[in-house]
């Protein structure tokens, strides 16, 4: 069974910076490119970052391009995300899914899915 737990999240001010982080279990993790996702208050979700299985290759949303960071450690089986600069634009429930395959699936959100950590961007 997959599962995946993410962390990291809370309250931050604009501009201000935070790490988040899934942990995975129950599946070859080292073999999935990953993929981070959000959901604003009342929107939907909305596709940010995928990464290969080995880290060398990540994909980008125009909304985050230069200002996230997405990376991976598989001898941890952990996924992480780099939020930098943020705006209050990117409060929002961030959650880490696990792709398909071993290459990134533009705008693709998996139902594999955690159950998300919240980012608050509030002055």
């Amino acid at each position: 069974e997959v599962q995946l737990v993410e962390s990291g999240g809370g309250l931050v001010q604009p501009g201000g910076s935070l790490r988040l982080s899934c942990a995975a279990s129950g599946f070859m993790f080292s073999s999935y490119a990953m993929t981070w996702v959000r959901q604003a208050p009342g929107k939907g979700l909305e596709w940010l970052a995928g990464i290969t299985p080995s880290g060398g290759d990540t994909n980008y949303a125009p909304s985050v391009k230069g200002r996230f960071t997405i990376s991976r450690d598989n001898d941890k089986n952990t996924l992480y995300l780099q939020l930098n600069n943020l705006e209050t634009e990117d409060t929002a429930m961030y959650y880490c899914a696990k792709g398909r395959t071993y290459y990134i699936e533009i705008n693709y959100v998996s139902s594999d899915r955690g159950q998300g950590t919240r980012v608050t961007v509030s002055s």
